[in-house]
Protein backbone atom coordinates (compact mmCIF):
# COMPACT_ATOMS: atom_id res chain seq x y z
CA UNK A 1 0.00 0.00 0.00
CA UNK A 2 1.56 3.28 -1.05
CA UNK A 3 2.77 5.38 1.89
CA UNK A 4 0.32 8.44 2.24
CA UNK A 5 3.02 11.96 3.38
CA UNK A 6 1.12 15.73 3.89
CA UNK A 7 3.49 18.27 3.54
CA UNK A 8 3.03 21.34 5.81
CA UNK A 9 5.57 24.09 4.65
CA UNK A 10 4.79 27.99 3.99
CA UNK A 11 7.68 27.98 1.25
CA UNK A 12 6.71 27.33 -1.91
CA UNK A 13 10.33 26.41 -3.05
CA UNK A 14 10.50 23.89 -0.41
CA UNK A 15 7.25 22.07 -1.24
CA UNK A 16 7.63 22.35 -4.48
CA UNK A 17 11.19 20.13 -4.40
CA UNK A 18 9.78 17.55 -1.40
CA UNK A 19 6.55 17.17 -3.56
CA UNK A 20 9.45 16.04 -6.33
CA UNK A 21 11.71 13.93 -4.47
CA UNK A 22 8.82 11.80 -2.38
CA UNK A 23 7.11 11.23 -5.75
CA UNK A 24 10.11 9.74 -7.00
CA UNK A 25 9.57 7.16 -4.37
CA UNK A 26 6.16 6.29 -5.55
CA UNK A 27 4.38 7.85 -2.28
CA UNK A 28 1.40 10.09 -2.64
CA UNK A 29 2.29 13.45 -1.45
CA UNK A 30 -0.26 16.50 -0.56
CA UNK A 31 1.15 19.80 0.45
CA UNK A 32 -0.35 22.58 2.11
CA UNK A 33 1.16 26.04 3.42
CA UNK A 34 0.73 25.89 6.53
CA UNK A 35 -0.97 24.74 10.21
CA UNK A 36 -4.87 25.28 9.71
CA UNK A 37 -4.30 23.80 6.07
CA UNK A 38 -2.86 21.02 7.50
CA UNK A 39 -5.66 20.36 10.34
CA UNK A 40 -8.59 20.89 7.72
CA UNK A 41 -6.75 17.57 5.75
CA UNK A 42 -6.41 15.56 8.41
CA UNK A 43 -9.80 15.70 9.14
CA UNK A 44 -10.73 15.01 5.54
CA UNK A 45 -8.36 11.84 5.11
CA UNK A 46 -5.57 9.61 6.72
CA UNK A 47 -2.34 10.10 6.39
CA UNK A 48 0.93 8.07 7.32
CA UNK A 49 3.30 10.46 7.75
CA UNK A 50 3.17 14.35 8.78
CA UNK A 51 6.26 16.37 7.67
CA UNK A 52 5.95 19.56 8.92
CA UNK A 53 8.21 22.66 9.61
CA UNK A 54 8.42 24.42 12.77
CA UNK A 55 7.60 28.11 12.18
CA UNK A 56 4.95 29.07 10.10
CA UNK A 57 2.71 32.39 9.46
CA UNK A 58 -0.63 30.53 11.06
CA UNK A 59 1.07 28.82 13.98
CA UNK A 60 4.24 26.33 15.15
CA UNK A 61 5.35 23.08 13.94
CA UNK A 62 5.46 21.98 17.64
CA UNK A 63 1.88 22.74 18.12
CA UNK A 64 0.86 20.51 15.16
CA UNK A 65 3.10 17.65 16.47
CA UNK A 66 0.77 17.94 19.80
CA UNK A 67 -2.56 18.35 17.88
CA UNK A 68 -1.90 15.59 15.81
CA UNK A 69 -0.50 12.97 18.66
CA UNK A 70 -3.90 13.91 20.20
CA UNK A 71 -6.51 13.20 17.56
CA UNK A 72 -4.46 10.65 15.25
CA UNK A 73 -1.95 8.89 17.35
CA UNK A 74 -1.33 6.68 14.62
CA UNK A 75 0.34 9.26 12.14
CA UNK A 76 4.05 9.76 12.49
CA UNK A 77 5.16 13.32 12.93
CA UNK A 78 8.56 14.37 10.80
CA UNK A 79 9.89 18.16 11.71
CA UNK A 80 11.77 20.28 9.32
CA UNK A 81 14.02 23.16 11.33
CA UNK A 82 17.26 25.40 10.37
CA UNK A 83 20.67 24.47 11.16
CA UNK A 84 20.68 26.65 14.11
CA UNK A 85 17.38 25.86 15.79
CA UNK A 86 17.84 22.44 16.85
CA UNK A 87 16.67 23.32 20.25
CA UNK A 88 13.17 23.84 18.44
CA UNK A 89 13.37 20.04 16.91
CA UNK A 90 14.34 18.84 20.88
CA UNK A 91 11.04 20.56 21.49
CA UNK A 92 9.00 18.53 18.90
CA UNK A 93 10.91 15.70 19.63
CA UNK A 94 9.51 15.68 23.22
CA UNK A 95 6.15 16.64 21.70
CA UNK A 96 5.61 13.40 20.36
CA UNK A 97 7.28 13.81 16.58
CA UNK A 98 9.32 10.70 15.45
CA UNK A 99 12.27 12.28 13.90
CA UNK A 100 13.24 15.55 12.42
CA UNK A 101 15.86 16.75 10.26
CA UNK A 102 17.68 19.67 9.41
CA UNK A 103 17.25 21.96 6.49
CA UNK A 104 18.68 22.38 3.46
CA UNK A 105 17.48 18.55 3.67
CA UNK A 106 20.03 15.51 2.13
CA UNK A 107 17.82 13.64 -0.18
CA UNK A 108 19.49 10.32 1.20
CA UNK A 109 18.35 11.61 4.21
CA UNK A 110 14.95 12.39 3.71
CA UNK A 111 14.29 8.86 2.61
CA UNK A 112 16.17 7.59 5.24
CA UNK A 113 14.55 9.22 8.31
CA UNK A 114 11.31 8.93 6.15
CA UNK A 115 11.27 4.73 5.66
CA UNK A 116 11.85 4.52 9.17
CA UNK A 117 8.43 6.65 10.05
CA UNK A 118 6.46 4.95 7.67
CA UNK A 119 7.67 1.47 9.01
CA UNK A 120 7.00 2.68 12.72
CA UNK A 121 3.65 3.71 11.48
CA UNK A 122 2.64 0.26 9.99
CA UNK A 123 3.73 -1.66 13.44
CA UNK A 124 1.70 0.82 15.41
CA UNK A 125 -0.89 -0.17 12.93
CA UNK A 126 -0.59 -3.55 13.23
CA UNK A 127 -0.19 -3.74 17.24
CA UNK A 128 -3.44 -1.81 17.21
CA UNK A 129 -5.39 -4.37 14.78
CA UNK A 130 -3.78 -7.35 16.90
CA UNK A 131 -4.83 -5.94 20.30
CA UNK A 132 -8.44 -5.33 18.86
CA UNK A 133 -8.22 -8.79 17.11
CA UNK A 134 -7.14 -10.23 21.37
CA UNK A 135 -9.98 -8.16 22.71
CA UNK A 136 -12.50 -9.37 20.16
CA UNK A 137 -11.34 -13.11 20.57
CA UNK A 138 -11.22 -13.17 24.36
CA UNK A 139 -13.46 -10.42 24.99
CA UNK A 140 -16.60 -10.38 27.74
CA UNK A 141 -18.81 -10.26 24.82
CA UNK A 142 -17.90 -13.59 23.82
CA UNK A 143 -18.38 -16.13 27.04
CA UNK A 144 -21.21 -17.93 25.64
CA UNK A 145 -23.83 -19.49 28.20
CA UNK A 146 -27.23 -17.74 29.07
CA UNK A 147 -27.64 -20.85 32.16
CA UNK A 148 -28.36 -19.59 35.83
CA UNK A 149 -25.12 -20.51 36.89
CA UNK A 150 -23.08 -19.00 34.02
CA UNK A 151 -24.62 -15.64 34.12
CA UNK A 152 -23.58 -15.49 37.99
CA UNK A 153 -19.73 -16.44 37.12
CA UNK A 154 -20.24 -13.37 34.33
CA UNK A 155 -21.57 -11.29 37.26
CA UNK A 156 -18.84 -12.09 39.31
CA UNK A 157 -15.92 -11.52 36.41
CA UNK A 158 -17.52 -8.30 35.52
CA UNK A 159 -17.65 -7.17 39.80
CA UNK A 160 -13.74 -7.87 40.14
CA UNK A 161 -12.49 -7.22 36.50
CA UNK A 162 -11.22 -3.91 37.17
CA UNK A 163 -9.49 -4.38 40.38
CA UNK A 164 -6.18 -5.56 41.28
CA UNK A 165 -7.76 -8.53 43.38
CA UNK A 166 -5.67 -12.05 43.17
CA UNK A 167 -8.53 -14.50 41.55
CA UNK A 168 -8.41 -17.87 41.92
CA UNK A 169 -10.64 -19.97 39.03
CA UNK A 170 -11.62 -23.43 40.04
CA UNK A 171 -13.15 -25.78 37.53
CA UNK A 172 -12.57 -29.06 35.86
CA UNK A 173 -10.11 -29.04 32.53
CA UNK A 174 -12.25 -27.90 29.63
CA UNK A 175 -14.49 -25.88 31.38
CA UNK A 176 -13.02 -22.40 30.42
CA UNK A 177 -10.81 -20.85 33.29
CA UNK A 178 -8.32 -19.51 30.64
CA UNK A 179 -11.22 -17.74 28.82
CA UNK A 180 -12.59 -15.99 31.65
CA UNK A 181 -8.66 -15.39 32.71
CA UNK A 182 -8.24 -13.36 29.50
CA UNK A 183 -12.07 -11.64 29.72
CA UNK A 184 -10.75 -10.78 33.31
CA UNK A 185 -7.86 -8.96 32.07
CA UNK A 186 -9.32 -7.54 29.23
CA UNK A 187 -11.87 -5.68 31.27
CA UNK A 188 -9.15 -4.30 33.77
CA UNK A 189 -7.06 -0.75 33.51
CA UNK A 190 -4.03 -3.08 32.76
CA UNK A 191 -5.40 -4.21 29.28
CA UNK A 192 -2.93 -2.22 27.35
CA UNK A 193 0.29 -4.06 28.89
CA UNK A 194 0.99 -7.89 28.69
CA UNK A 195 -1.31 -11.18 29.38
CA UNK A 196 1.24 -13.59 30.34
CA UNK A 197 0.30 -17.20 30.69
CA UNK A 198 2.10 -20.33 32.50
CA UNK A 199 1.31 -23.77 32.54
CA UNK A 200 2.46 -25.36 35.49
CA UNK A 201 2.31 -29.03 34.48
CA UNK A 202 3.76 -28.02 31.53
CA UNK A 203 7.25 -26.94 32.74
CA UNK A 204 9.56 -29.35 34.47
CA UNK A 205 10.02 -28.64 38.55
CA UNK A 206 13.84 -27.41 38.11
CA UNK A 207 13.26 -25.41 35.29
CA UNK A 208 9.68 -23.95 36.45
CA UNK A 209 11.94 -21.44 38.83
CA UNK A 210 13.95 -19.69 35.83
CA UNK A 211 10.40 -19.20 34.32
CA UNK A 212 8.72 -17.52 36.59
CA UNK A 213 11.65 -15.81 37.90
CA UNK A 214 14.33 -15.55 35.15
CA UNK A 215 18.39 -16.47 35.15
CA UNK A 216 21.21 -14.31 34.73
CA UNK A 217 23.84 -16.04 32.16
CA UNK A 218 25.90 -18.38 33.48
CA UNK A 219 23.75 -18.94 36.30
CA UNK A 220 23.94 -22.97 35.68
CA UNK A 221 24.64 -25.36 32.94
CA UNK A 222 22.76 -24.20 29.42
CA UNK A 223 22.25 -20.28 30.86
CA UNK A 224 23.88 -19.06 27.69
CA UNK A 225 22.44 -15.46 28.09
CA UNK A 226 20.31 -13.54 30.57
CA UNK A 227 16.76 -14.47 30.84
CA UNK A 228 13.52 -12.56 31.89
CA UNK A 229 11.00 -14.67 34.11
CA UNK A 230 7.45 -14.39 33.16
CA UNK A 231 7.15 -12.14 36.47
CA UNK A 232 8.93 -9.74 34.68
CA UNK A 233 7.19 -9.90 31.12
CA UNK A 234 4.43 -9.81 33.13
CA UNK A 235 4.90 -6.44 34.96
CA UNK A 236 2.20 -3.63 34.27
CA UNK A 237 -0.04 -6.99 33.21
CA UNK A 238 -1.49 -9.77 34.08
CA UNK A 239 0.09 -13.61 35.07
CA UNK A 240 -1.89 -16.12 34.71
CA UNK A 241 -1.03 -19.20 36.49
CA UNK A 242 -2.93 -22.10 34.77
CA UNK A 243 -2.91 -25.59 36.88
CA UNK A 244 -1.43 -23.85 39.90
CA UNK A 245 -2.36 -26.86 42.07
CA UNK A 246 0.82 -29.14 40.34
CA UNK A 247 3.41 -26.69 41.74
CA UNK A 248 5.54 -28.80 44.32
CA UNK A 249 5.83 -26.86 47.80
CA UNK A 250 9.33 -25.65 47.08
CA UNK A 251 8.25 -23.49 44.36
CA UNK A 252 4.64 -22.78 46.40
CA UNK A 253 6.96 -21.06 49.06
CA UNK A 254 9.08 -18.71 46.53
CA UNK A 255 6.16 -17.68 44.91
CA UNK A 256 4.15 -16.85 48.16
CA UNK A 257 7.26 -14.79 48.60
CA UNK A 258 7.30 -12.51 45.52
CA UNK A 259 3.52 -12.82 45.78
CA UNK A 260 3.65 -11.06 49.47
CA UNK A 261 7.13 -8.55 49.10
CA UNK A 262 6.20 -8.34 44.89
CA UNK A 263 10.31 -8.55 44.42
CA UNK A 264 12.26 -11.29 42.94
CA UNK A 265 15.55 -11.66 42.07
CA UNK A 266 16.64 -13.67 38.66
CA UNK A 267 18.92 -17.07 39.76
CA UNK A 268 22.64 -16.47 40.11
CA UNK A 269 21.72 -12.38 40.25
CA UNK A 270 21.46 -10.40 43.47
CA UNK A 271 19.57 -8.01 42.33
CA UNK A 272 16.25 -6.85 43.76
CA UNK A 273 13.89 -6.48 41.09
CA UNK A 274 10.33 -5.30 41.81
CA UNK A 275 7.48 -5.63 39.79
CA UNK A 276 3.71 -4.53 39.48
CA UNK A 277 1.57 -7.90 38.45
CA UNK A 278 -2.21 -9.27 39.06
CA UNK A 279 -1.86 -13.07 39.70
CA UNK A 280 -4.72 -14.91 38.23
CA UNK A 281 -4.76 -18.55 38.96
CA UNK A 282 -6.34 -21.61 37.91
CA UNK A 283 -6.65 -25.01 39.08
CA UNK A 284 -8.87 -28.47 38.61
CA UNK A 285 -8.28 -29.52 42.15
CA UNK A 286 -9.96 -29.04 45.20
CA UNK A 287 -7.02 -26.62 46.83
CA UNK A 288 -8.81 -27.13 50.38
CA UNK A 289 -8.58 -30.30 50.16
CA UNK A 290 -4.89 -30.01 48.87
CA UNK A 291 -4.38 -27.74 52.08
CA UNK A 292 -5.59 -30.11 54.41
CA UNK A 293 -4.08 -33.40 52.98
CA UNK A 294 -0.51 -30.95 53.31
CA UNK A 295 0.12 -30.94 48.98
CA UNK A 296 -0.51 -27.15 48.59
CA UNK A 297 0.49 -24.40 51.32
CA UNK A 298 -2.40 -23.06 53.39
CA UNK A 299 -0.72 -19.27 53.08
CA UNK A 300 -0.07 -19.57 49.86
CA UNK A 301 -3.96 -21.05 49.39
CA UNK A 302 -5.09 -17.92 51.34
CA UNK A 303 -3.14 -15.41 48.87
CA UNK A 304 -4.79 -16.65 45.67
CA UNK A 305 -7.83 -17.58 47.76
CA UNK A 306 -8.92 -13.67 47.62
CA UNK A 307 -11.63 -14.02 44.62
CA UNK A 308 -12.98 -17.27 43.92
CA UNK A 309 -14.81 -18.35 40.98
CA UNK A 310 -16.42 -21.78 40.90
CA UNK A 311 -16.77 -22.71 36.70
CA UNK A 312 -19.32 -25.27 36.24
CA UNK A 313 -19.09 -28.22 34.39
CA UNK A 314 -20.69 -28.33 31.24
CA UNK A 315 -23.40 -31.23 32.63
CA UNK A 316 -24.53 -28.52 35.23
CA UNK A 317 -24.84 -26.36 32.65
CA UNK A 318 -27.29 -28.62 30.29
CA UNK A 319 -29.06 -25.58 28.65
CA UNK A 320 -26.06 -23.88 27.41
CA UNK A 321 -25.07 -26.81 24.77
CA UNK A 322 -27.33 -25.45 22.43
CA UNK A 323 -25.77 -22.28 22.27
CA UNK A 324 -21.91 -23.43 22.63
CA UNK A 325 -23.16 -25.94 19.28
CA UNK A 326 -24.45 -23.10 17.19
CA UNK A 327 -21.29 -20.90 18.07
CA UNK A 328 -18.19 -23.40 17.76
CA UNK A 329 -20.41 -24.77 14.67
CA UNK A 330 -20.47 -20.51 12.96
CA UNK A 331 -16.39 -20.35 14.19
CA UNK A 332 -15.33 -23.51 12.55
CA UNK A 333 -17.31 -23.12 9.35
CA UNK A 334 -15.85 -19.05 9.08
CA UNK A 335 -12.49 -20.71 9.50
CA UNK A 336 -13.11 -23.36 6.74
CA UNK A 337 -15.16 -20.59 4.53
CA UNK A 338 -17.86 -23.30 4.23
CA UNK A 339 -21.63 -23.05 4.46
CA UNK A 340 -22.42 -25.77 7.26
CA UNK A 341 -26.07 -26.86 7.71
CA UNK A 342 -28.01 -26.42 11.03
CA UNK A 343 -27.88 -29.80 13.68
CA UNK A 344 -30.94 -32.02 13.90
CA UNK A 345 -33.19 -31.65 16.68
CA UNK A 346 -32.36 -35.34 17.54
CA UNK A 347 -29.06 -34.83 17.25
CA UNK A 348 -29.13 -31.43 19.66
CA UNK A 349 -31.00 -33.35 21.89
CA UNK A 350 -28.19 -36.47 22.37
CA UNK A 351 -25.67 -33.77 22.67
CA UNK A 352 -27.44 -31.77 25.64
CA UNK A 353 -28.34 -35.53 26.98
CA UNK A 354 -24.24 -36.26 26.97
CA UNK A 355 -22.31 -35.86 30.30
CA UNK A 356 -19.26 -34.21 28.74
CA UNK A 357 -16.11 -35.35 30.89
CA UNK A 358 -13.91 -33.38 28.86
CA UNK A 359 -16.53 -30.41 29.09
CA UNK A 360 -16.78 -27.25 27.01
CA UNK A 361 -12.70 -28.39 25.26
CA UNK A 362 -14.27 -31.65 24.20
CA UNK A 363 -17.67 -30.39 22.96
CA UNK A 364 -16.03 -27.82 21.18
CA UNK A 365 -13.25 -30.74 19.10
CA UNK A 366 -16.44 -32.66 18.26
CA UNK A 367 -18.13 -30.08 16.81
CA UNK A 368 -15.20 -28.80 14.64
CA UNK A 369 -14.55 -32.25 13.70
CA UNK A 370 -18.27 -32.75 12.54
CA UNK A 371 -17.33 -29.64 10.22
CA UNK A 372 -14.21 -30.69 8.53
CA UNK A 373 -15.81 -33.71 7.93
CA UNK A 374 -19.04 -32.81 6.47
CA UNK A 375 -20.07 -32.81 2.89
CA UNK A 376 -23.32 -33.58 2.21
CA UNK A 377 -27.01 -33.64 3.46
CA UNK A 378 -29.59 -30.92 5.05
CA UNK A 379 -28.28 -31.64 8.41
CA UNK A 380 -24.96 -31.55 10.35
CA UNK A 381 -24.15 -34.59 12.16
CA UNK A 382 -22.19 -34.31 15.66
CA UNK A 383 -21.11 -38.16 16.25
CA UNK A 384 -20.61 -38.35 20.31
CA UNK A 385 -17.20 -40.94 20.91
CA UNK A 386 -17.03 -43.93 19.62
CA UNK A 387 -16.55 -45.50 23.45
CA UNK A 388 -19.74 -43.62 24.85
CA UNK A 389 -21.88 -45.91 26.43
CA UNK A 390 -25.58 -45.97 25.01
CA UNK A 391 -27.37 -45.37 28.67
CA UNK A 392 -25.38 -41.74 28.22
CA UNK A 393 -27.34 -40.49 25.36
CA UNK A 394 -30.83 -40.93 26.90
CA UNK A 395 -31.75 -36.91 28.27
CA UNK A 396 -33.00 -37.55 32.27
CA UNK A 397 -36.86 -36.92 32.36
CA UNK A 398 -35.73 -33.16 34.55
CA UNK A 399 -33.55 -32.52 31.38
CA UNK A 400 -35.37 -29.40 28.85
CA UNK A 401 -34.59 -31.12 25.93
CA UNK A 402 -34.59 -34.92 25.48
CA UNK A 403 -35.33 -37.20 22.58
CA UNK A 404 -39.07 -38.85 22.65
CA UNK A 405 -38.87 -42.10 20.79
CA UNK A 406 -42.58 -43.56 21.57
CA UNK A 407 -44.11 -41.28 19.47
CA UNK A 408 -44.36 -41.45 15.27
CA UNK A 409 -41.35 -39.19 13.85
CA UNK A 410 -43.15 -36.01 13.14
CA UNK A 411 -44.59 -35.55 16.88
CA UNK A 412 -41.12 -36.77 17.93
CA UNK A 413 -39.58 -33.67 16.23
CA UNK A 414 -41.92 -31.18 17.53
CA UNK A 415 -41.68 -32.31 20.91
CA UNK A 416 -37.80 -31.70 20.64
CA UNK A 417 -38.44 -28.59 18.88
CA UNK A 418 -40.54 -27.46 21.61
CA UNK A 419 -37.91 -28.36 24.43
CA UNK A 420 -35.42 -26.51 22.89
CA UNK A 421 -37.40 -23.60 21.86
CA UNK A 422 -38.69 -23.55 26.04
CA UNK A 423 -35.30 -24.03 26.98
CA UNK A 424 -34.05 -20.90 25.05
CA UNK A 425 -36.67 -19.04 25.89
CA UNK A 426 -35.89 -19.37 29.16
CA UNK A 427 -32.11 -19.04 29.05
CA UNK A 428 -32.88 -15.48 26.91
CA UNK A 429 -36.12 -14.33 29.75
CA UNK A 430 -38.58 -14.57 27.04
CA UNK A 431 -36.83 -11.95 24.74
CA UNK A 432 -37.83 -13.77 21.32
CA UNK A 433 -35.00 -11.33 19.53
CA UNK A 434 -32.37 -13.09 21.30
CA UNK A 435 -33.99 -16.35 20.90
CA UNK A 436 -33.74 -15.83 16.98
CA UNK A 437 -30.37 -14.86 17.35
CA UNK A 438 -28.79 -17.43 19.39
CA UNK A 439 -30.56 -20.25 17.18
CA UNK A 440 -30.01 -18.73 13.75
CA UNK A 441 -33.60 -18.10 12.84
CA UNK A 442 -35.24 -14.81 11.55
CA UNK A 443 -37.05 -12.89 13.88
CA UNK A 444 -40.62 -14.10 11.87
CA UNK A 445 -39.28 -17.65 11.11
CA UNK A 446 -39.09 -17.72 15.20
CA UNK A 447 -42.51 -16.36 15.41
CA UNK A 448 -43.99 -19.28 12.71
CA UNK A 449 -42.67 -21.95 14.73
CA UNK A 450 -44.02 -20.75 18.16
CA UNK A 451 -47.57 -19.97 16.29
CA UNK A 452 -46.97 -23.62 15.18
CA UNK A 453 -46.23 -25.40 18.03
CA UNK A 454 -48.65 -23.15 20.51
CA UNK A 455 -46.12 -22.21 22.77
CA UNK A 456 -47.32 -19.27 24.45
CA UNK A 457 -45.70 -16.78 27.07
CA UNK A 458 -47.61 -18.58 30.06
CA UNK A 459 -45.63 -21.87 29.03
CA UNK A 460 -42.29 -20.33 30.01
CA UNK A 461 -41.24 -20.73 33.04
CA UNK A 462 -38.91 -17.44 34.17
CA UNK A 463 -35.84 -17.99 36.74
Amino acid sequence: MTAQILVVDDDRGVRTALDVNLGKRGWQVVLVDGVRAALRMLRERPFDVVLTDVKMPDGSGIDLVEQVKASWPETQVVVMTGFGSVSDAVRAMKAGAEDYLIKPIERDALYVVLDRAIAHRTLRAELVQLRRDVTAKYGFQNLVGASASMLSVYEDVAAVADSSATVLLQGATGTGKELLAHALHYRSRRAQRAFVRVNCTAIPENLLESELFGHEKGSFTGAIRQHRGKFEQADGGTLFLDEIGEMDLGMQSKLLRVLESGELSRIGGSETITVDVRVLAATNRDLQREVDEGRFRADLFYRLNVVTLRVPSLRERRDDVPLLVEHFVKKAAAAEQRDVPPVSAECMATLVAYDWPGNVRQLEHLVTRAVLLHRDGPWLDIALPEDTPSSVVTAPASMPVAPVLDMPLHDALDDVERRILLAALEACGGVQAQVAKRLGLSKSNLSYRLKRLGIERKDVRYA
